[in-house]
């Protein structure tokens, strides 16, 4: 598809928006995934208004979320005891009308035309619908909503419905709906845990056009409040009502509407949860909320959402020229990537952000090693909010590291409040490289940021206790060589492995970072009883770290072993059984050489210092015919690496994999929410991949090259203060200053300082490899520009 252009029905490609033309009922779990509305406190599903049809209703408070007890055929020391499973809380965002008793639904009658818009600039969610009822009125409806960026606990829709050409007796019904009831889901490990009613009421009130509802969960203990209140315009004949019960609040509207008239309600709503707060006290917090953004109006909401979006695509934005429905996807990911993280201020980036109930609202190590590294370049202080959240669950990763015999902080492997909830041990308990992944976002954003404040309010904290986790999960063997053994790495199709090659050059990067910090902080690692004799150990240890190589094969291992392993039989696995996580027993998995998401290689990406250059090329060569890409976390890191040894057109492949996992639903599970990982390791292979950025040591680096058919890309990102504007064109790269302190770069290994007016300097050609196989079946759909371009 072209620039607005498209079928009757489906996705519409355009620059600045994502636009649904027509209706089909059977896709609106995709599109209530693809067009929900988030700030990082509130998410909102891309339900209809009207309630039904739906496929999977959802509204979500960050961090909001029901225990319940973990299943164990067999249970055992170290095993976690309960889950935690976002919940969908009180509905706001249902608006039922009856035109002359017909219930509007699109389902019967006719709809006429239907079209959905997601906007990238003004960040609302608007659509439009000519709906004919089964006796014939015509009915226009247009609806806007937004959450807003700048409220954090507001958020609005604006809700018009016209006769179109005869006088109509319209009801409106404005619903606050708890405890919705969904259906149960699939046995997929994917899916959320089902809670059936999570929500007890506690209270309900309800007055003129504003009312109130608080509830509490029986078992996590917590307590949340959703409060509304309406402005409406209408003829003079209106009537309303206002009712609250206990799962319910309910503002009634009747107004006869002449022909051409319009009947317009705009529902502001306010939401908050706390684990401590009395109901009057969270009562009184969503309803001052909800004053302010009355007091704000539905003009002001809309003025401040583009506003805050102006400054983010400012210092954020991707150009890619050729491509116009990548460069669609591009902006996609980065919108909702923002959604994701930036109000979420003391609470997590859960792994689906809040568009949906996937993986239960768990935060994995993806939020720091993937959704952090875009945010630190694009929005720092979304960054250093997140990281904030680690650091205020440290002492839960103090408590289970000690619960397993291990000094230090553990983080958790899934989480919504800082505590380990899975279920499976190889992960939840064998897989530390969460703890290195969280050093490694905490030492990214210090080299970009230069926060001082930061590093000795929760910097330093955070390096001491993921290096002391390192120093008594490792061990000096007796070639003095440190090892770290029996450990789960990024590849999630191996585990409980020895000397994992990812898990120990994050360990030795954390453990430098670590006494490199307390050096700068003295004062800070001494209220940490930190002495020199255990810095000195830190080094020791990463000086001694066990990298191992395979001198057979000339390429490195993922773990001790691991090439010695038998190779999996990929000509004899059928299409249908990935993923094979579905299909196959782990036990077997474990023992082959198979990989379900880059591991060896996103090593590669993070720590290149450690790689030449020949050996990145064999290693990325090796595993790329051994990974299958069972994970969303693959092919943006599997895409960096190919920029890098120079395989642009398969880069280029891997990063529309990346961009397109939701838009085209390429896991098929896109219902259940959208892969915020995914989409900000699009930006990652943007950046990284055909930017070449790598920020060592707080060094800012390029080695930027086009794949084949892009005409030009751009890419904006933040670095100390400064906002930079990177351009590569074929042969050529240009950097400029777009605003703060002037800054030096490297160019492919030379100093360049960037003026305001910008520098241009040429492109080396990339190095000529064979092209590198994949496992049968499981290359990248091959992404050809120029066919893009024409269809």
């Amino acid at each position: 598809m072209t620039e607005d252009q498209g079928s009757d029905q489906g996705y519409v490609c355009h620059p600045w928006e994502l636009r649904w033309r027509g209706l089909d009922v059977t896709q609106l779990e995709r599109t209530e995934s693809t067009f929900a509305l988030s700030n990082g406190h509130i998410g909102m599903r891309g339900t209809l208004e009207e309630g039904e049809p739906r496929g999977l209703p959802g509204t979500y408070l960050n961090g909001f979320y029901e225990e319940h007890p973990l299943p164990y055929a067999e249970g055992a020391y170290g095993y976690p005891e309960s889950g935690q499973t976002i919940v969908n809380v009180t509905d706001g965002k249902i608006i039922r009308v009856l035109v002359q008793d017909e219930p509007l639904d699109v389902r019967y009658g006719e709809t006429v035309a239907h079209e959905r818009v997601l906007d990238f600039r003004a960040g609302t969610l608007r659509r439009t619908t000519e709906w004919h009822s089964p006796t014939g009125r015509r009915i226009l409806i247009r609806t806007e909503r937004l959450v807003s960026f700048t409220q954090r606990a507001v958020a609005a829709i604006r809700y018009e419905i016209q006769p179109l050409d005869e006088d109509v007796q319209l009801v409106l019904q404005s619903d606050l709906l708890a405890n919705e009831p969904i259906e149960p889901q699939t046995g997929d490990p994917r899916v959320a845990v089902a809670l059936e009613a999570p929500l007890v009421a506690e209270f309900a009130a309800s007055k003129d056009h504003r009312a109130a509802l608080v509830h509490r969960t029986a078992m996590s203990g917590l307590r949340m409040a959703a409060a509304m209140d309406h402005e409406i315009d209408a003829p003079d004949s209106l009537e309303t009502t206002i009712e609250a019960e206990e799962d319910l609040a309910r503002l009634t509207a009747a107004v006869d509407v002449p022909r051409g008239g319009c009947l317009t309600v705009t529902k502001f709503l306010g939401y908050g949860w706390s684990s401590q707060r009395s109901a009057p006290a969270l009562r009184a917090q969503v309803e001052a909320a909800l004053a302010g953004a009355v007091q704000t109006g539905w003009d002001g909401l809309l003025a401040e959402q583009r506003g805050f979006l102006d400054d983010f695509w400012a210092s954020a934005d991707i150009e890619l020229d050729g491509d116009p429905e990548l460069q669609q996807a591009l902006r996609f990911g980065l919108f909702h990537v923002l959604q994701a993280g930036a109000r979420g201020e003391s609470r997590a980036i859960a792994g689906k952000g809040l568009t949906g109930p996937g993986y239960d609202g768990h935060a994995f190590w993806d939020t720091e090693e993937f959704v952090l590294q875009m945010l630190t370049y694009t929005l720092p202080g979304a960054a250093r909010d997140a990281l904030g959240w680690r650091h205020a669950t440290v002492d839960k990763a103090r408590e289970r590291a000690r619960h397993l015999g291990l000094r230090g902080a553990a983080f958790p492997w899934r989480s919504i409040n800082g505590a380990e909830c899975s279920a499976y041990w190889p992960a939840g308990t064998a897989a530390f490289h969460v703890s290195a992944a969280i050093a490694d976002a905490v030492v990214r954003y210090l080299h970009a940021t230069e926060d001082v404040e930061f590093e000795r309010d929760f910097g330093v904290e955070l390096l001491v206790e993921t290096a002391r986790l390192w120093l008594s999960l490792g061990h000096h063997e007796s070639t003095g060589e440190f090892r770290i053994d029996g450990v789960t790495g990024p590849d999630e199709y191996s585990a409980v492995s020895d000397n994992n090659v990812y898990t120990n050059l994050m360990a030795q990067y954390n453990l430098r970072a670590a006494a490199d910090a307390c050096d700068r902080q003295p004062d800070v690692a001494a209220a940490f009883d930190v002495a020199d004799a255990e810095t000195s150990a830190w080094r020791a240890a990463a000086d001694a770290m066990a990298i191992p190589y395979d001198e057979r094969l000339g390429v490195h291992p993922q773990a001790d072993e691991f090439t010695r392993y038998a190779e999996w039989d990929f000509a004899a696995t059928p299409a249908e059984h990935y993923p094979l996580l579905l299909h196959y027993p782990y036990f077997d998995l474990y023992r082959k050489q198979v990989v379900k998401q880059a591991d060896l290689v996103l090593a590669m990406h993070l720590r290149g210092d450690a790689f030449s250059d020949e050996r990145k090329a064999r290693d990325f060569a090796y595993y790329e015919a051994r990974t299958v890409r069972d994970s969303s976390l693959s092919a943006g890191t599997q895409a960096v690496l190919a920029a890098e040894v120079g395989h642009l057109a398969l880069a280029y492949d891997y990063l529309a994999e990346a961009a397109f996992i939701d838009l085209h639903d390429l896991h098929h599970n896109v219902r259940n929410g959208l892969h915020m990982g995914s989409l900000a390791s699009a930006w990652i292979a943007v950046v990284a991949g055909f930017g070449g950025m790598r920020n060592r040591g707080g060094e800012l680096r390029f080695a930027p090259r086009l794949p084949p058919g892009v005409h030009r890309i751009g890419f904006r990102m933040c670095f100390r203060h400064a906002h930079l504007l990177v351009e590569i064109r074929d042969t050529e790269a240009t950097y400029r200053l777009l605003d703060g302190r002037p800054l030096t770069i490297r160019h492919f290994g030379e100093l360049v300082t960037v003026p305001e007016n910008g520098v241009t300097v040429p492109i080396p050609p990339a190095p000529s490899l064979p092209p590198p196989s994949q496992p049968k079946g499981r290359a990248p759909i091959r992404r050809d520009p120029e066919r893009a371009r024409r269809a």
